[in-house]
């Protein structure tokens, strides 16, 4: 075990007060850990403080520094400057005087404007754009973040995974040339066999990804992920993967200083994930053991080595089962999931980041990193995992964040707020640390339940459900276990709405006076419509906010609405009654979310088949298939690509 000093130890060996000491582990000059209460100076540490002092006294540290981000991530960089005394300047993302965080020459002249002496890109928008970090260091700004020529050579995937190779770390089988055509893509996915991943050579997480399993299937594939990378990245190259079925995402965090000083802080596991997208993170991984912990660490280090590589950084991996692991792309920024890294390793990654780029030495050596206990993380977002995990929207009506021993919560909304379509769907991150595994996961199901989010559908409830199954709890989850798990048989029955919310909801919005009886009001909810009794006020009603008529009543974590039903309409029961009738009618296909018209796939008068494609909405960032409930003949198209639309709008009308 590494040796350990006291802060009096330490001052005694420096020649230093205690009090210095304790000065320089607050600030984070003297990296340090607490035991007991207690702070413990590893001798390696020491060592490279010992070292590198005259270098940290002639660094330049940041003052002022601009947040080029909004919601969770800049408020949680905002924290560490509050602690580390350097103002913090987050500039407006709505209303009047917006700041655009995709117009990189707008974002440099309001850093410039602010005065900040650096830039932090947070993630997503301009985070990992390298001309965008050469602007801002070409205008005497600070990037937090690593040289623009890292960021070039990682985010290009297709020049990543060659590189890769060249220095023996592990590829997936699969095409990353120059030659773009369907034609050569459809070669290439021959060769490779499948199934395939196609995704797009620059950007990251997850978005344009798409799995192929039929070759009749690939040229769809190829251009709606042409399309969507183009949308969010500028650049429609595509690079095909074989794909990994059953095995676990794992990546490496690094560190580096401007020195060439590198380690890495251990593992996390990402493998719970739908659409490419992660739900769940945890620290260390279930699956790996020391040995392969030390390989994978590494080959990030030589991979981060290689392009010379700065400030915090991501390696990530495809481990099976037999620990045999392949380089995926390295995130050449802070990623989401770093708290259950700083949970479990006791470090702030953004005070790492700041000071590295105020051009200190990392002051550790690999030898320095310990980790203590088990840390889990999930992904509050705004979307319906009961129906397909479509995006939400609405107005954040009540909210109430978990708290106790071992919790954290970063969070991007508050009570008001609105959540539109071209807001990120990530609302928050709860995370749970534990002394092990299975006290972590004890502690995030009860921070679950202790949420409550109303007036939009967030995957609360499925959270909840997700930390207690089987799979979770025994560590067992790879890439697709979620789409085999997910939704369980038995969801409708414990989905279903119990009479205490339709009560609830009645006693909430009142009304239903009837002469010699209770009142009765008649609710709609959930889809669904009911007379229900209104009870005089009882004990142990669910969280209930009532906002413009509309009553947000929590189900199990679930928010869902309620409102007294409109009257009569005979135009209405007549459209009912066509459809219940033997053989149906007509279907009316509406948008399942707001969003942009991306695509048309069919015309006036064609024939469909049930589930075939009707029409392609954006939202949030991804692209969704609206298909025909049935098969028949297309009666109208109600929409262009291009439009907007709102929930529910008419889409199409299809004829049985």
């Amino acid at each position: 075990m590494t040796e350990e000093l006291g802060p009096r130890e330490v001052a005694s060996r420096l020649g230093s007060t205690t009090r210095s000491v304790q000065r320089w582990i607050a600030t984070g000059r003297l990296p340090a850990r607490r035991v007991g209460g207690r702070w413990r100076v590893a001798i390696g540490a020491l060592d490279a403080f010992e070292r590198g002092d005259r270098a940290v006294a002639t660094a330049n540290p940041i003052r002022v520094l601009f947040i080029a981000n909004r919601g969770e991530i800049a408020g949680r960089i905002a924290r560490t400057c509050d602690r580390l005394a350097i103002r913090a300047v987050i500039p407006s993302t709505q209303g009047a005087g917006a700041l655009d965080l995709l117009d990189g020459s707008a974002v440099v002249g309001a850093t410039l404007a602010a005065r900040a002496d650096a830039l932090h890109p947070g993630f997503g928008f301009l985070a990992e754009n390298a001309d965008f970090a050469a602007s801002v260091t070409a205008a005497g700004i600070r990037w937090v973040g690593p040289p623009p020529a890292a960021i070039r050579a990682m985010g290009d995937k297709a020049g990543a995974r060659r590189l890769a190779a060249r220095l023996g770390i592990p590829i997936v089988p699969g095409y990353d040339g120059a030659g773009q055509s369907d034609a050569t893509l459809t070669r290439a996915a021959r060769q490779i066999g499948l199934p395939i991943i196609v995704k797009p050579a620059a950007g990251g997480g997850g978005k344009g990804m798409r799995v192929v399993r039929e070759s009749a299937r690939l040229r769809d594939a190829l251009a709606a992920a042409r399309r969507e990378a183009r949308a969010a990245f500028g650049d429609d190259r595509l690079v095909l993967e074989r794909l990994v079925e059953g095995a676990r995402h794992v990546e490496i965090q690094v560190l580096f200083d401007r020195r060439g000083g590198g380690v890495h802080l251990g593992e996390r596991d990402c493998s719970v994930q739908r659409r490419h997208q992660k739900i769940l993170e945890e620290s260390p991984s279930p699956a790996v053991h020391a040995p392969l912990r030390a390989r994978l660490g590494a080959a990030a280090l030589t991979l981060a080595r290689a392009v010379g590589y700065e400030s915090a950084g991501t390696v990530e991996f495809l481990v099976d089962d037999r620990g045999t692991f392949h380089f995926l792309e390295m995130n050449t920024r802070l990623q989401v999931e770093h708290p259950v890294t700083e949970a479990t390793t006791g470090r702030d990654l953004v005070e790492d980041q700041l000071r590295i780029a105020g051009g200190e030495p990392l002051g550790i050596d690999q030898a320095d990193v310990r980790t203590v206990g088990h840390a889990v993380e999930v992904r509050l977002y705004a979307e319906d995992a009961e129906a397909g995990f479509l995006p939400s929207t609405g107005r954040i009506e009540g909210l109430r964040w978990p708290a106790g021993d071992g919790i954290r919560v970063d969070a991007g909304i508050a009570e008001g707020d609105e959540v539109g379509a071209r807001f990120d769907p990530m609302l928050a991150k709860i995370v749970a640390h534990g002394p092990h595994r299975a006290a972590a996961l004890a502690r995030l199901e009860q921070a679950l339940d202790q949420t409550v989010v109303l007036g939009l559908v967030t995957n609360l409830r499925f959270l909840r459900w997700l930390v207690r199954h089987d799979a979770i709890a025994a560590g067992q989850a790879r890439i697709d276990t979620l789409d085999r798990i997910w939704p369980p048989d038995d969801w409708p029955e414990r989905a279903a709405l119990p009479d205490s919310a339709w009560t609830a909801a009645a006693r909430a919005l009142g009304g239903g006076w009837r002469l010699n009886g209770p009142p009765v009001a008649r609710l709609v909810g959930d889809g669904m419509e009911r007379n229900v009794a209104v009870p005089d006020a009882v004990g142990g009603d669910p969280a209930i906010v009532v906002s413009d008529g509309v009553a947000h009543v929590d189900v199990a974590g679930r928010s869902v609405a309620f409102n007294l039903a409109a009257p009569p309409d005979v135009d209405r029961a007549a459209r009912e009654a066509a459809a219940h009738a033997p053989g149906g009618g007509s279907a009316e296909v509406g948008a399942p979310m707001p969003g942009a018209v991306i695509a048309v796939h069919v015309a006036e008068g064609e024939i469909v088949d049930a589930g075939g494609p009707l029409v392609t909405l954006e939202a949030m960032k991804m692209e969704h298939v609206v298909a025909a409930p049935i098969a028949g003949r297309v009666a109208s198209i109600h929409v262009t690509p291009g439009d907007q639309v709102a929930r529910q709008d008419l889409l199409a009308v299809v004829e049985p």
